[in-house]
């Protein structure tokens, strides 16, 4: 089976960059060129083993996935429900680990094409667009967590959505 991978240092610690990596809703806009649209199904509110979301793609391309696994902040990992005729299956895991005083994020994308008549040519050019998009994807994702504007955004918006783990103010 193909396996697309990519791999960046990024100058941010594992907890920051996993949390950051699994943004919904317009502030994930802001950094993933790679949807254009993504929800949680099934009535859920947040990410979890078990969860399922829909994804499109900027191309247009809907997938329905499944967490497979939610280990924050070490590991989140997904495999396809339904999705695109020409996938057989397609699965994509994303690992945080601390190193050097900032984070290495090493994503991967698991697939198999059909029909099984084309599968070779078929996935020897997904391996080339899926290699070209996860690069493009990381490589944004990276630039995100060193934006220091963005961070801040980002930090100010999970304080927002949990106002119980916020410190209390001391001039309160």
């Amino acid at each position: 089976m193909p396996q697309v991978r990519a791999e960046r240092f990024i100058r941010i610690d594992p907890e920051t960059a996993f949390a950051l990596s699994q943004t919904t809703g317009d502030f994930r806009l802001t950094w993933d060129p790679f949807i254009s649209a993504q929800s949680f199904l099934d009535g859920a509110k947040a990410a979890g083993k078990g969860v399922r979301t829909r994804t499109r793609s900027r191309l247009g391309l809907a997938m329905v996935s499944q967490y497979v696994s939610y280990a924050p902040p070490r590991n989140v990992g997904m495999t396809m429900v339904s999705g695109p005729w020409f996938f057989t299956n397609f699965g994509g895991g994303w690992r945080f680990t601390g190193d050097d005083g900032g984070t290495r994020a090493v994503w991967k994308y698991t697939f198999s094409c059909r029909p099984a008549l084309l599968r070779p040519v078929m996935e020897r050019i997904g391996s080339l667009l899926l290699g070209y998009e996860i690069e493009r994807r990381i490589e944004a994702f990276a630039r995100a967590c060193e934006d220091p504007a963005l961070v801040a955004e980002f930090r100010t918006l999970e304080r927002a959505a949990d106002p119980g783990d916020q410190a209390p103010d001391p001039l309160a």
